[in-house]
């Protein structure tokens, strides 16, 4: 995966920012343990991690920040560009990187953030009554690095482990949804 798709991840979620009613901040989301305040944060939040995981190879401290209240579609635009700049430089593919679940490459932990990004992007669009018809080619590849990534052992009730058991679907009727089902929700 490259940072390219990071890119792409991260201006998905960023049309979904740019078109969410301001009215539905403390609305429910898909991860029952967030509301659309906590998962802005959350989303806004993690492209600095992100880029600071990359710059320096250690994760940062995570520092709760309130960015809801603020001009979040500005910080998360923001935060996007250091951590797409920060994956783009040479080398950083390769390099060792220390999180809190694992040591990972950056080849690895890019696609992390980028289904991280994409996927939290379907439950805002979801929470607030948009399309989640998102950028189908980014979720197609997301989806495949999932179904090789996700183990079954991080699959459990929300709020307590990573991921949700996967969704089983009558129809898919777009890749995005597709991908939310295989990690946990219901589209």
């Amino acid at each position: 995966m490259s940072a390219e798709l990071l890119g792409k991840a991260f201006a998905s979620t960023a049309s979904v920012l740019d078109a969410m009613p301001p009215d539905t901040l403390d609305d429910p989301t898909p991860c029952a343990s967030w509301d659309v305040r906590a998962l802005i944060d959350h989303i806004v939040g993690t492209t600095e991690f992100c880029a600071t995981t990359a710059e320096t190879g250690l994760a940062p401290t995570p520092q709760a920040h309130d960015y809801a209240s603020g001009d979040f579609r500005e910080a998360f635009r923001a935060g996007a560009a250091h951590a797409v700049a920060a994956f783009s430089e040479k080398g950083v593919m390769d390099r060792a990187m220390r999180l809190p679940f694992a040591d990972l490459p950056g080849g690895v932990y890019v696609s992390i953030a980028a289904l991280d990004t994409f996927v939290h992007g379907w439950d805002l669009a979801k929470a607030t009554g948009q399309s989640t018809d998102l950028d189908p080619g980014v979720a197609e590849s997301l989806l495949a690095f999932a179904r090789a990534a996700v183990p079954d052992t991080a699959r459990g009730p929300d709020g307590i482990a990573a991921f949700g058991p996967p969704v089983e679907l009558a129809e898919v009727s777009c890749p995005a949804d597709e991908l939310a089902a295989f990690m946990g929700r219901r589209p």
